[in-house]
């Protein structure tokens, strides 16, 4: 698998120096050369497959030859050894639940995959790597647990202050071993901005190995297109066409899905889904692209203005803003609207949606409504909403249980290392 630099500045590198590397130097994101079609005989028999069969076949057409067949089968099944189920909630709507995995969040999926598979490249060329991974919730404890006790590999999570639950903020803070979390006087565009200029610092580049784990690295974008096949193996013997509506906030979610249809799975549509930094919806609307200051909303992971695969969501549309239009609608929705899509959904079809859930299921209705022809409209649900259990009971007025694994969380006491925003106090922590 050969990857270029989306800025076409830095050479092409390899899969694995693009996943140790994370960043290419120029500042751009790796993208495959190429993406293979699979053969019409994968779609034709796909309802039969495992999850761990649909991803072994999508990740060995991308991987071809960089990892052998028995190594990459013990990734799938060490990374994903919980359920990914598809819940009919009403005619035309379901939720693939992507938050069995053991930090709740759909981020389990790329972290767990992505560490095993930077084990397998590390211990070909012996080196160490410090990973740096911005989070505004749920990545920072995946990929956290992901990489917790993996020989020669550091872990550094940066988030925003005040800015997560306080689930996931004890997610966040209570690893511990080689995994170590900064709390951040900002907001999440601070905290990615901090990694990004540690990249691109040429004292730090030159005393550490530094990577990423955000949705940056190539390889969390692999993993998160298998649920997409999944999703539609489930729904193929129905006959109408499949879309898919996409909680969205760096927009890596949305980016797996775009490979997916790269690769032949028959998506009649996307719908990007967003809180109020609409930041895509209004490139959608207008054709210019405007980052800003991200706003505080109560689906904070999409807390996002300056989406980091806005980039790779280009190319994969060969730059072309009419492309992009046609594939994708997009739609954003403030905190009353969302939290009045929880009530509808918990009242009609007793069913608990996340904050973020609730945006997509929301995001979906509107674009189903402009349609004249009957969809399997398919939401991520990207968190289990005993994450947000605090907005979720108020709302609901109802109460919810927290899973084991969340609970034990709480149990444990947090520790986190204060920091400002500036780079200057972030480089010296590094360093030392």
């Amino acid at each position: 698998m050969e990857l270029y630099s989306t800025k076409k500045i830095s050479p092409n590198v390899s899969i694995g120096e693009a996943v140790l590397k994370g960043l290419p130097d120029d500042n751009g994101l790796y993208m495959p050369v190429q993406i293979p079609e699979l053969p019409k005989s994968f779609f034709d028999g796909i309802e039969k497959m495992t999850f761990q069969d649909i991803g072994f076949t999508v990740s060995q057409a991308l991987l071809g030859k960089s990892v052998d067949d028995q190594s990459l089968r013990k990734i799938l099944a060490e990374a994903f050894d919980f359920e990914t189920p598809l819940v009919k909630i009403k005619e035309g709507f379901s939720v693939l639940e992507l938050f069995h995995g053991p930090t709740a969040a759909f981020k389990d999926f790329g972290a767990r995959f992505m560490s095993r598979l930077m084990r397998y490249f590390l211990q070909q060329t012996n080196q160490e790597i410090n990973i740096l991974v911005a989070t505004s919730g749920d990545t920072g404890s995946a990929v956290g647990h992901g990489f917790l006790g993996v020989e020669g590999i550091r872990v550094t999570i940066l988030y925003p202050k005040g800015k997560v639950s306080d689930i996931q903020e004890k997610q966040l803070t209570t690893i511990g071993g080689n995994v170590s979390a900064l709390e951040i006087d900002g907001t999440f565009d601070d905290c990615q901005r901090l990694v990004k200029s540690a990249f691109l610092d040429e004292e730090l580049s030159s005393k550490l190995n530094l990577t990423s784990a955000n949705s940056i690295n190539i390889a969390r974008l692999i993993p998160q297109s298998f649920y997409y096949f999944h999703a539609y193996a489930q729904l193929k013997s129905d006959g109408k066409p499949v879309v898919f509506s996409v909680p969205s906030g760096n927009f890596g979610n949305l980016c797996g899905g775009l490979i997916a249809k790269k690769m032949g799975l028959p998506i009649a549509h996307f719908i990007a889904s967003t809180n109020v930094n609409d930041i895509v919806p209004e490139y959608l609307r207008s054709g210019v692209f405007h980052a800003r200051p991200s706003i505080e909303t109560i689906s904070n992971a999409m807390d996002v203005g300056n989406p980091s695969n806005f980039p790779r969501m280009l190319a994969l549309h060969d730059w072309e803003y009419d492309k992009i239009k046609n594939e994708i609608s997009a739609f954003s929705f403030d905190d009353n609207e969302t939290k009045q899509a929880m009530r509808e959904v918990f009242n009609e079809c007793d069913y608990t949606l996340c904050p973020h859930t609730a945006v997509a299921y929301l995001g979906l209705k509107n674009w189903l409504q402009e349609q004249h022809e009957a969809f399997n409209g398919v939401l991520l649900s990207t968190a289990h909403p005993a994450k947000f259990i605090d907005v979720v009971e108020e709302t609901l007025k109802a109460k919810i249980l927290i899973p084991e694994r969340l609970q034990e969380a709480l149990s444990k006491e947090k520790v986190a290392q204060p920091m400002s925003g500036k780079f200057d106090d972030f480089k010296s922590w590094l360093l030392g």
